[in-house]
């Protein structure tokens, strides 16, 4: 399932423990990535494979490769746009 795909469905509240570690790592996480913390936790289900990719066909590894893909495309554009206004204001400060 698609990320994008939960914002469009019902969603359910779950309840679950984590250790300190993993509060520290998800707190981390979602303040580095700019995404709730909520969206990080359903990005790390959509994307964990226990068996690997190895159990995937053609169209759903080209599927799931497209999906990081522009993750990653969409990641680095938001990096190069802060970048951007950052060595903007920089240079307005002189």
């Amino acid at each position: 399932m698609r990320a994008e795909a939960n914002e469009n469905q019902n969603l359910i509240r779950k309840q679950f423990l984590l250790s300190s570690n993993q509060i520290k790592k998800l707190s981390s996480l979602s303040a580095s990535e700019g995404k709730s913390e909520a969206e990080i936790v359903r990005l790390a289900i959509d994307a964990f494979e226990p068996k690997g990719a190895g159990n995937l066909n053609a169209p759903e590894l080209m599927e799931l490769v497209s999906q990081r893909l522009k993750e990653a495309i969409n990641s680095t554009k938001q990096a190069n746009t802060v970048i951007s206004k950052t060595l903007k204001n920089l240079s307005l400060e002189k």
